[in-house]
């Protein structure tokens, strides 16, 4: 019964153009979270971007995703973010290996107020040229 409510409620949410159920989890500020392979897309057709390796120092030299700006995520801090990229409108592009911490990153950049963030999952995925 519960469930159905709650999809009820979602519809009824999505029909009005609110917010959907998906786009706050546990209170977290939202974000989009695409497949590699769409926000690759995205990025070729975006001319105003930053992209972000949110994985260690050591993977990151190992080899990334060109043009990539490492941001690790255990050590990302909003005072730190906030200084290097000051424009939080501007669209934000973020990676790691798998997806994990790229999600975990996308959710603080979003709950420190940056309003375009896109979560592409991880390199591991990725089939493009990779830079060292």
């Amino acid at each position: 019964m519960i469930k159905r409510i709650m999809t009820a409620l979602c519809l009824c949410m999505a029909l009005f153009g609110l917010p959907s159920c998906d786009a706050k989890k546990n209170g977290a500020a939202a974000y989009t979270s695409v497949p590699m392979a769409e926000g690759i897309r995205m990025m070729a057709a975006d001319t105003d971007f930053v992209l972000l390796d949110v994985r260690r120092p050591d993977e990151y030299a190992a080899g990334r995703i060109p043009g990539a700006v490492l941001c690790t995520n255990e050590d990302m801090t909003k005072e730190d973010m906030l200084s290097r990229f000051s424009d939080t409108e501007q669209t934000l592009y973020v990676y790691c290996r798998s997806g994990r911490r790229s999600k975990e990153a996308s959710g603080k950049l979003a709950s420190w107020g940056y309003t375009d963030v896109v979560e592409i999952g991880g390199i591991n995925s990725y089939t493009g040229p990779i830079e060292r």
